[in-house]
């Protein structure tokens, strides 16, 4: 077979391998589940996949999925990642299974840990 073909072929898989990498420190959504079937009320589901650096571990900021310290997961200090937006306080739950982020109008968005 021609060089041309094994060149293209060896710069395709180089291209797949590295397409599916994820630089190193970052995060992608990959999946997404939203529930509204009860009324006033949405649970939503998301798995993510992470690229942490050492010492590191997933987690999430400003409502995005982002490597974040692992000290904050091992004590489960949810509110020190900085998990919710600008606007909203961030609270532990009681049993520090996760947090809640309180907008200035009222809403609440629970996240548990799972």
């Amino acid at each position: 077979m021609s060089s041309t073909f094994w060149l293209v072929l060896l710069l395709s898989a180089l291209l797949v391998l590295y397409c599916g990498q994820l630089a190193a420190g970052t995060c992608e959504i990959v999946t997404l589940d939203r529930d509204s079937s009860q009324p006033r009320r949405t649970i939503a589901r998301q798995t993510a996949r992470c690229a942490c650096r050492k010492g590191q571990i997933a987690g999430t900021t400003r409502a995005s999925p982002a490597c974040v310290d692992a000290q904050i997961v091992r004590t489960r200090q949810w509110c020190e990642m900085m998990p919710c937006l600008d606007d909203e306080g961030c609270d532990l739950l009681v049993n520090r299974t996760g947090w809640t982020c309180a907008q200035p109008g009222g809403r609440v968005k629970t996240t548990t840990v799972s």
